[in-house]
């Protein structure tokens, strides 16, 4: 397969989620050139259409971590910044200019908001690795509409999209091999979508959990035991049940 090949390439391949951060912390000019990244990836229109927090306070910390899972590694980071898809900033906005029939956001807005603000997300990631700073994207932020909301302090047509926690990965963490992912025609379809096939699905599978070294790798065993650990799980219903509070505001 031909490729090309550079620094900026080799980075993004060799990123890899961090869970584990020294005691050395980002610092004030660090947080400003990832916010910075952040503020500069594409978005619809130029809008913007999200809010960042920057989470500073360790009580804060501490329930984020318990909201998200029980995560304790949230809480001793040393950078943790919450995504929020906002279609709240333009429609006070919009008021404020005298526009007194504007419409309510919709799920198209918040779909949009959505994109905008994991754009903007990504480009912190990237920003931070090019520091010598790990990260770990939080999509458990999602769960816990109620007490979220309570908080983070969220108006409504406010969405939390992720959270990020950042830190200097330990040399235990630098040593972890990156998982691998699924080769391209996997992932990739020429101009139309299209099942793979339950044969393909095998390959496809066993081929990733080969480069994983996973070398006795059964497909059927694995997949059942994956959908009953994450799929079916409490906390995979508990993120729909919590996404469907969040878009109720968004179908009225």
């Amino acid at each position: 397969m031909e490729t090309v090949d550079n620094e900026v390439l080799q980075a993004l391949s060799a990123r890899k989620s961090v869970r584990v951060y020294t005691d050395e912390p980002v610092t004030e000019a660090e947080r400003n050139a990832i916010l910075q990244a952040a503020f500069q990836a594409p978005t619809a229109g130029n809008q913007q259409l999200y809010t960042i927090l920057n989470i500073t306070d360790p009580a804060l910390k501490a329930r984020l971590a318990d909201l998200c899972d029980h995560q304790p590694f949230i809480a001793k980071a040393p950078l943790v910044l919450v995504f929020l898809a906002d279609c709240r900033r333009w429609l006070q906005a919009y008021k404020a200019a005298g526009i007194e029939d504007v419409r309510t956001p919709g799920v198209g807005d918040l779909l949009l908001a959505m994109a905008d603000t994991c754009i903007a997300a990504q480009n912190a990631v990237v920003a931070a690795e090019s520091l010598g700073i790990g990260s770990c994207y939080i999509g458990d932020v999602i769960e816990n509409a109620e007490q979220m909301r309570e908080a983070l302090h969220l108006p409504e047509h406010v969405v939390p999209a992720c959270m990020l926690v950042f830190g200097r990965p330990t040399e235990q963490q630098k040593a972890r091999r990156k998982p691998a992912r699924f080769a391209k025609d996997a992932v990739v379809c020429e101009n139309t979508y299209r099942d793979r096939t339950d044969d393909e699905l095998r390959a496809d599978f066993t081929t990733r959990a080969a480069a994983n070294g996973q070398q006795n790798y059964d497909f059927t065993t694995a997949i059942q035991a994956f959908c009953k650990r994450k799929y079916e799980s409490d906390f995979s219903r508990e993120m729909t049940r919590s996404a469907e509070v969040y878009l109720e505001e968004f179908r009225k």
